[in-house]
C-alpha cells in the first residue's frame, strides 16, 4: 500500500517531540563471537564486530538491531542519525561478506549477533523482550532470514518467536542475488528455497512491518517480492504481517521509512505494557 510521505514526516516530528529525553553513549567494536572462535579465524575477529548507542539512565529500553546494506558484499556497520535520541538502543552489525565467504555464513554472523544482543542488553539496561531486527537491502534479508527461519537463533538457544518485531527496508525475499551469484545463477532467475525468507512463511512468527521503495522505482521487482512474502503470510494466518510503500522513492528509501521503523517500535511497546 501507498503512504504519503507528507503524512509519514508529519508523524515523525510528533515523534520527536514525545521521544523519551536522555542521555547517550556508543560503545563501538563489540566482538560477538567468543575469543576462541575469533582467535582461530582472523576475519571473524577484523569483521564480526557491533556498535551500540544506548540511552543512558533509563531502564527497559527497547533496541533495534541494524543490518548495514551491500548485496552481501560491501558495507559498513553505522547508526543512522535518524534512530538516534528516539529513548532506545541502536546496535548496528558488521558481518562477513562474499567472496571470502559464502552463504550462509553471513546469516550465521547475523543470528550470532542477535543472540548476543540478547544475551547482554540487559547489562545495559535494554529490555531483552523488546528486541527488534531492522536493515536495508541485504540488511533486510538478513532481518528477514533470521527472524522467519528458525534454526539460525537456536543453535544459540534463542528462540526467534522471542524478537519483538521484524521490519526489513527492501530485502529479498526470494534467494538473494548474491546467493545465486555464488552457485551460478543469473540475478534475473528467482529462486525460493531455504535461503529465501518466503521459504519459512509461518503463522507464529514476530510482528513483520516489511518497507519497500516506490513498485516504479525499486531494484528488480523488489516491492513485488515483499508483497507476495506479505500474501503468504496472510494466507498462512500470520496476524500482524504489514506493507509499505514509498510513493516516489527508489531503493534507497530509508529517509521516509525511519519514522515508521519507530513508530511500529513505539507501537510494540505500547502492546507490550
Amino acid at each position: 500500500m501507498k503512504r504519503n510521505v507528507f503524512t509519514i514526516l508529519i508523524a515523525a516530528a510528533c515523534l520527536l517531540v514525545q521521544a523519551q529525553q536522555a542521555d547517550y553513549k556508543s560503545i563501538l567494536n563489540v566482538n560477538y563471537y567468543p575469543e576462541s572462535e575469533r582467535v582461530a579465524d582472523k576475519y571473524i575477529n577484523e569483521r564480526c564486530v557491533l556498535d551500540l548507542y544506548l540511552p543512558e539512565d533509563v531502564k527497559r529500553f527497547p533496541t533495534v538491531v541494524w543490518f548495514h546494506g551491500g548485496g552481501l558484499t560491501g558495507g559498513n556497520k553505522t547508526i543512522p542519525e535518524e534512530l538516534k535520541e528516539k529513548g532506545m538502543a541502536v546496535v548496528a552489525v558488521n558481518y562477513r561478506l562474499y567472496p571470502k565467504i559464502k552463504a550462509p555464513v553471513y546469516i550465521e554472523d547475523a543470528a550470532a549477533a542477535v543472540a548476543w544482543v540478547f544475551n547482554h542488553i540487559e547489562e545495559f539496561g535494554g529490555d531483552p523482550d523488546l528486541i527488534f531486527i531492522s536493515g536495508h537491502s541485504a540488511g533486510g534479508y538478513l532481518t528477514s532470514m533470521v527472524g522467519l527461519d528458525q534454526r539460525w537463533l537456536k543453535k544459540h538457544k534463542i528462540d526467534a518467536n522471542r524478537i519483538a518485531g521484524l521490519i526489513p527496508f527492501s530485502g529479498h525475499t526470494i534467494t538473494h542475488f548474491t546467493v545465486r551469484k555464488e552457485r551460478g545463477i543469473e540475478g534475473t532467475q528467482p529462486i525460493v528455497d531455504d535461503l529465501a525468507p518466503l521459504y519459512h512463511v509461518r503463522k507464529d512468527a514476530p510482528p513483520l512491518l516489511l518497507i519497500t521503495g516506490d513498485r516504479e522505482m525499486e531494484m528488480m521487482g523488489r516491492y513485488e517480492e515483499n508483497a507476495y512474502l506479505w500474501r503468504m503470510m496472510k494466507v498462512v494466518g500470520h496476524p500482524d504481517t504489514r506493507l509499505y510503500e514509498m510513493d516516489g522513492y527508489g531503493h534507497n528509501m530509508l529517509v521516509p521509512a525511519y519514522p515508521l521503523l519507530i513508530r511500529e517500535v513505539q507501537r510494540i511497546v505500547r502492546l507490550e505494557h
